[in-house]
């Protein structure tokens, strides 16, 4: 297995999705054992460090049913597959009964197989964890229904939809479904009780169980667990949950990753508790916005934070950047995304310009054709990304744009950094992320340019330039940019 660098990169798979469409093309059932070579070594190839597998554990009968009945839900499934089957609604990848591997993608031994031949290729394998809740038919509803939030009579008839009553071997009981306190309850999950003790060492048993089985685990809602949130949301406080687990689980797997879904400005809260990576959802939400000042006073963040970000442009629960993000923008936003410091986190059908979101209650995906402009960006991409050195191991720092001359408040538009590297690699990003042209200057932090010729090229695009390295770094390199225009520049000094 190789180093990992400093800023990795991940790509998430929707299983189910993915196998269907392989088995399709084969013309045959296809496995996660049978996955041919030719795929993941297109996978290596592209300089992925992390393989996400979305939605491989075993689901039921019960959240499969409530994802078929439930109206809303099916207008979506029709919207996204006008030819929709009952046979393509599996039911969600999150209303998990057991962390076994789904006998349909091949059970535990295709999945063993799957990661020993990622590893030989020097990639890492990512699962899933759902610490908030289980599905409606979980073997504990049986064996330990006292792990979930009990309600009663009048919680249900308060919240119908916060509740359900539920058939236990221990009797009937009413239990709440798993929820954000912000939201109605999921119905086809039930909600787990942190504050029970025996429950919180049974999930830390279910994450060792999975840590055997992949090298890192994405967890899914992973801030509504804090003692802070689940009093608020269930009324009890448990004690803290994450620095238990995730110490119990890396001193049987040292190296173990944890990647935390996250809202609500927790990320510094979950990284303090054990946490590799959490989500940036704010950057997400300031590039949607675009506007380039809350960029940048975002990306003003320590590196000790900012190195441990998931930053994106799409995932599962996300919207397809191509649908949100009109194309000179997507562009813009994903140069700031991706070449800013973090784990860079890529979605499956991101390259092509996929535009229709599929839901995890879904196992066969819409056919889409394939946007070469968006396609031969992200060739593009890819490779300054994914390859070893300066954007991947080397030094980031952001870069104030200054005013192009007095009076001209166009600068404002801009987001800029500097990138240091090994063997003198030197790199400058900008891009005005504003639908206005725009003019600024960018003082280079490299005095040792001083008094020599650099030649600035353009690794994006055809832009190439000659200039004095002492007006770069004391008057700046002078920017004007079209609407969303960028420049990658590599740095060579004669």
């Amino acid at each position: 297995m190789r180093a990992t660098p400093r800023y990795p990169s991940l790509l998430e798979i929707n299983t189910r999705a993915w196998l269907r469409r392989l088995s399709r093309d084969a013309g045959m059932p296809v496995t996660l054992a049978d996955i041919d070579d030719a795929t993941l070594d297109g996978l290596a190839e592209r300089g992925f460090d992390w393989i996400w597998l979305l939605s491989v554990w075993q689901t039921g009968a019960a959240g499969r049913a409530v994802s078929r009945r439930n109206p809303e839900w099916r207008a979506e499934f029709r919207a996204i597959l006008p030819d929709l089957t009952e046979d393509d609604i599996s039911g969600s990848g999150f209303a998990i009964t057991a962390y076994s591997v789904s006998d349909a993608l091949g059970g535990k031994t295709a999945l063993a197989q799957f990661r020993k031949r990622l590893a030989a290729r020097g990639l890492r394998l990512m699962l899933d964890f759902v610490p908030n809740h289980t599905a409606l038919d979980h073997a504990w509803v049986d064996t330990h229904p006292g792990f979930y939030i009990q309600g009663t009579e009048q919680a249900l008839e308060k919240s119908p939809g916060n509740y359900c009553r539920v058939a236990t071997a221990l009797g009937p009981r009413i239990l709440a479904h798993g929820r954000d306190p912000n939201y109605p309850g999921w119905p086809d999950t039930l909600q787990l009780n942190y504050a029970e003790h025996d429950l919180q060492a049974a999930e830390i048993g279910e994450l060792l169980s999975i840590a055997g089985q992949c090298d890192g685990v994405r967890c899914d809602m992973a801030m509504l667990i804090l003692a802070e949130i689940f009093q608020h949301t269930w009324g009890a406080t448990p004690e803290p949950f994450w620095p238990k687990a995730t110490a119990a689980v890396r001193a049987r797997h040292p190296g173990f990753t944890f990647l935390a879904e996250v809202y609500w400005d927790l990320e510094a809260t979950l990284q303090q508790q054990g946490f590799d990576y959490c989500y940036d959802k704010r950057l997400y939400d300031r590039l949607k916005a675009g506007r380039a000042r809350p960029i940048r006073e975002h990306l003003l963040a320590g590196l000790d934070y900012q190195d441990r970000l998931a930053r994106f442009l799409e995932n599962h629960d996300e919207q397809r950047a191509t649908a949100e993000f009109p194309w000179p923008q997507h562009r813009a936003a994903a140069i700031i995304t991706f070449l800013s410091p973090g784990l860079r986190f890529f979605h499956q059908g991101q390259f092509e310009g996929a535009r229709r979101h599929l839901p995890v209650h879904l196992s066969r995906g819409p056919e889409e054709t394939t946007d070469p402009e968006i396609a031969d960006f992200y060739a593009r991409l890819l490779p300054l990304v994914n390859k070893r050195g300066g954007f991947r191991d080397g030094a980031w720092s952001q870069l104030e744009p200054w005013p192009a001359w007095s009076g001209n408040p166009s600068s404002d538009g801009f987001v800029a950094c500097a990138w240091t590297g090994p063997d003198d690699e030197r790199h400058i990003v900008v891009v005005n992320y504003s639908a206005e042209q725009g003019q600024c200057r960018l003082k280079l932090p490299f005095a040792e340019l001083r008094g020599r010729r650099v030649r600035l090229t353009d690794l994006m695009g055809p832009e190439v330039y000659d200039r004095d390295g002492t007006e770069l770094v004391d008057a700046g390199l002078g920017i004007d940019h079209a609407p969303w225009h960028y420049n990658v520049f590599e740095l060579q000094a004669d």
